[in-house]
């Protein structure tokens, strides 16, 4: 087997595990809606056929009995209840843990921990919901065959053809002896009983020695397909009606002969029922027949429907062909607009489309420092279908939050059983999109967030109710578009987070002093520190101490931001800011002394002329335009000299999510398609750089931490107002 098959596989049934999972937990909430049973089913059922075609035999051995519970659930042999669906989430993760294995090792047998915990599962599952046999004991579905099982119950007919014979008046001038084909029927399998029915009793009419007046309905068991039984008859299909319904225990084979039908065509209802055996052809001709009948009442049925009326095929077997044919057409049009890139692949070309960017910047300063008017135009074009080449590449690889967003919803479900509680899982904003290398790194965050809201937040339902709560909590993952990023929020109805502990505890351990002034935000941004918890006892969720500061540095290595909101007995909001892409972005370029400087352009929101007809600042807060907002003098920050005094400034005014502030420059001197590129580790610590590109010149320029600068502003104008109102320090900028 090759490598690339072996991950063809591993990608296709992870797939359909999570689809899995997303069934059985709507499963639980509508316990009788078909189509999620089905969905399990058709999952598991896939993921057996692969796995024995790949040679995974651990695999089939594993799922062949758990999907022949699956379809005893689906016939109705089985109550589908809480207890089987959490025993099927089990089995969910114990086949999951067989595809890593086979993914990871080469031909190496299958481990004993894994097999036992396989056996216990089976064990269970056929431990549960059978019905007891004539002598007590319980009917083994991997020791017995539906058939042999219910062959021993002969007025049972759930295994048993059922076949309706109604000869013509003339069967017997015609030369036929209707016995004669139930005697050769015998030689196909056991006809267990035959009724008689005159037809002459019903009619009333005075009897003809020549006619016939018969007709049988034969209960028949055999293994022989529906064509071959029907093949029994075909000498006298013209002088008799004929009516086969396959047995019970049949449509459960003819549902597994439907999901295997390749997906590869668009199949006509007939086509797919002929396939599978459940029609023969004289029963679809007939069909067809009625269809187009001059009729007008027929001729606008359906073909199913006529087929079930008939009773040529249960109802059961065409709706499910229905839905595989709508399968196959959905599949057939996916496959026609989407097809399966190497991620590697993919960010390659956005390696290239980033030097492309470069290459295009570089054609144009050359034509400026050339002075080649002529060629304006040629490069402004080049330019144009450059920025949609990237924009495109960009686009390829963004995915919708949301599908990460509905993973949570087992995390939900399996901690809130574990700590007693209710809580409903509400997800909105799931279409928002963003770069999948992001989505990749945010979801360890973001399950870190939701278990300290399940853990933390959302309390016991007595506690809420206590509260004048609903005893159900509720936990809401939200996703949105903001200004070139994607903010993501994860808030709950729950407790809220004790200010008061907090500080108590950020004391204990040396973060703050007893006489440190802070606002209720700042105490609320100690929960980021290393070792700070305020539970008192460590569980298996949280309380330890570690993992919002995790929480906070993997989002800023992300270019992100996060942010916490909380109010006592009312619930938490964490709000996380990060970037649509790590690779290209549009940027500010700005100078200062004779240094180059990036600003991403989707936080820019204006830019003016530093005058004092325009500004009036004071410390280091500035009031423009009636706003009162701090700035920082990039000169400064940066430690380059003071700049001539008549030499005329800017403010760049810059936004991060709700926080703004102004930027003191030097020049602006305009956009500039942005490569963002990493810093290597001797700079990693840069204060207020966030990254690097290469100009179209060749030169290098620094990118901005727009979040950092802010922050900084506002640490600076605070110190600032605390000196001045103290010791009446001067201002630490001057201008």
């Amino acid at each position: 087997m090759s490598e690339e098959a072996k991950q063809i596989f591993v990608q296709e049934s992870e797939e359909l595990l999570q689809e899995m999972e997303d069934a059985l937990l709507m499963m639980e909430e509508d316990p009788d809606n078909a189509e999620h049973l089905n969905s399990v089913f058709r999952a598991m059922h896939t993921i057996k056929g692969s796995g024995g075609i790949f040679g995974f035999n651990f695999i089939v051995s594993f799922t062949h009995p758990l999907e022949s519970e699956l379809d005893r659930a689906r016939t109705g042999e089985r109550a589908v209840d809480q207890e089987l669906i959490a025993l099927l989430l089990k089995c969910k993760d114990h086949t999951a843990a067989l595809v890593e294995f086979a993914a990871q090792s080469a031909d190496a047998p299958l481990p004993l921990e894994l097999q036992r915990a396989g056996d216990h599962l089976i064990d269970q599952l056929n431990g549960t919901g059978h019905s007891p046999s004539p002598d007590g004991t319980a009917l083994a579905a991997s020791t017995e065959s539906p058939v042999e099982t219910l062959f021993k119950e002969r007025e049972d007919t759930d295994s048993l053809w059922l076949i309706s014979l109604d000869f013509k008046p003339d069967t017997f001038r015609n030369g036929f002896d209707p016995l004669s084909f139930i005697r050769y029927l015998s030689n196909l399998g056991e006809v267990i009983k035959v009724i008689t029915i005159y037809q002459l009793d019903e009619t009333g009419e005075e009897m003809d020695p020549e006619s016939c007046y018969l007709s049988f309905r034969i209960a028949f068991s055999s293994t022989a397909s529906k064509s071959e039984i029907y093949d029994v008859f075909e000498f006298v299909q013209e002088d008799c009606s004929i009516r086969i319904l396959s047995p019970q225990s049949k449509q459960s084979e003819y549902l597994n002969l439907l999901d295997n039908i390749p997906d590869s065509s668009c199949q006509l209802l007939g086509e797919l029922l002929l396939s599978i055996g459940s029609l023969t052809q004289a029963e679809l001709d007939q069909a067809l027949s009625t269809q187009s009948s001059s009729q007008p009442e027929a001729a606008k049925k359906q073909i199913g429907k006529i087929l079930v009326e008939q009773q040529s095929v249960d109802k059961s077997t065409v709706k499910e062909a229905l839905h595989k044919q709508e399968q196959i057409k959905e599949k057939v049009t996916k496959e026609a607009r989407s097809i399966r890139v190497d991620a590697q692949k993919l960010g390659q070309l956005i390696n290239l489309v980033g030097e492309l960017v470069i290459s295009s910047a570089a054609i144009r300063t050359q034509i400026r420092a050339l002075s080649l008017p002529t060629l304006n135009d040629a490069a402004s074009s080049m330019e144009v279908l450059v920025e949609e080449i990237r924009d495109t590449a960009l686009q390829l690889r963004m995915v919708q939050i949301g599908d990460t967003f509905s993973r949570f919803k087992r995390v939900v479900r399996d901690v809130s059983k574990e700590l007693g509680k209710e809580i409903e899982l509400v997800i909105s904003g799931g279409e928002s999109e963003l770069d999948k290398s992001v989505v990749e790194k945010i979801n360890d965050p973001l399950t870190h967030l939701v278990r300290n809201s399940l853990d933390h937040g959302i309390e016991p339902p007595d506690q809420r109710v206590a509260a004048g709560k609903p005893a159900k909590g509720t936990l809401t993952l939200n996703a949105y578009h903001d200004s070139g990023h994607i903010v993501l929020e994860v808030s709950d109805d729950g407790a809220g987070l004790d200010v008061k502990k907090i500080r108590e505890k950020a004391e204990v351990i040396g973060l703050v002093t007893p006489d440190q002034v802070l606002s209720h935000r700042e105490q609320l941004q100690l929960i980021f520190e290393p070792g700070l918890s305020t539970k008192k006892e460590a569980s298996n969720l949280s309380g330890r101490g570690v993992g919002m500061d995790v929480v906070k540095r993997n989002i800023e290595s992300l270019r992100g931001a996060i942010e916490l909101e909380s109010e006592r007995g009312k619930g938490t909001r964490v709000t996380i800011r990060l970037p649509l892409t790590l690779a290209i972005i549009d940027g500010f370029l700005v100078g200062i002394e004779r240094e180059s400087y990036i600003i991403p352009l989707s936080m820019v929101q204006e830019c003016v002329e530093f005058g004092a007809e325009q500004l009036e600042h004071q410390g280091n807060y500035v009031n423009f335009r009636g706003e009162v907002m701090p700035f920082i003098h990039l000169r400064h920050f940066f430690g380059l000299p003071p700049a001539d005094r008549q030499q005329r400034e800017s403010l760049v005014i810059v936004r991060f999510g709700r926080t703004r502030a102004a930027l003191v420059v030097d020049a602006l001197l305009g956009e500039q398609q942005t490569v963002i590129k990493p810093l290597g580790a001797v700079f990693q610590n840069l204060s207020g750089i966030s990254g690097a590109t290469v100009l179209g010149s060749g030169d290098i320029a620094l990118i901005l931490s727009v979040q950092e600068l802010i922050e900084r502003a506002e640490q600076y104008a605070e110190q600032i107002h605390t000196s001045e109102s103290g010791s009446c320090k001067p201002s630490l900028y001057h201008h």
